[in-house]
């Protein structure tokens, strides 16, 4: 993850290597130099509980990788197919975007970039659900 800027809000946490780190009083910058580093922000995290949507559950298995609880090839082998299954329902340009940002930063090991690239996702996701139910 060389290059990689967090900027954090006062008392926000986040997981780096299995370590938490709780900021100060007052927004701070760090940047992140080690390659590879496991880094989550809490604030992000979903819970297993919350995993109930494809795009979630994607989500939550490559958080898995980031907090140490998933090996990362077995997780890739995961989430590469289910990747591409959301490539055939989620069509628009900026889907299909996110979904190559996500694979792209998935095979190569940027487990951080896969995620918050899945993140953004999310929002589609429950906007789609919501007309779904109408």
């Amino acid at each position: 993850m060389s290059g990689l800027v967090l900027k954090l809000g006062p008392r926000e946490r986040v997981l780096i290597n299995g370590a938490v780190i709780e900021n100060g009083d007052k927004r701070s910058r760090l940047s992140i130099v080690t390659p590879n580093a496991n880094v989550l922000r809490l604030r992000d995290a979903i819970h297993p509980d919350e995993a109930r949507t494809p795009v979630r559950r994607l989500c939550y298995t490559a958080q898995l990788i980031l907090t140490g609880d998933a090996r990362p090839e077995e997780a890739r082998a995961q989430l590469l197919p289910r990747i591409e299954e959301l490539s055939h329902i989620l069509v628009d340009p900026d889907s299909r975007r996110l979904l190559t940002q996500a694979t792209d930063a998935l095979l190569g090991d940027q487990f951080y970039q896969c995620l918050k690239a899945l993140r953004a996702l999310i929002p589609r996701e429950d906007r789609l659900l919501a007309a779904g139910a109408k």
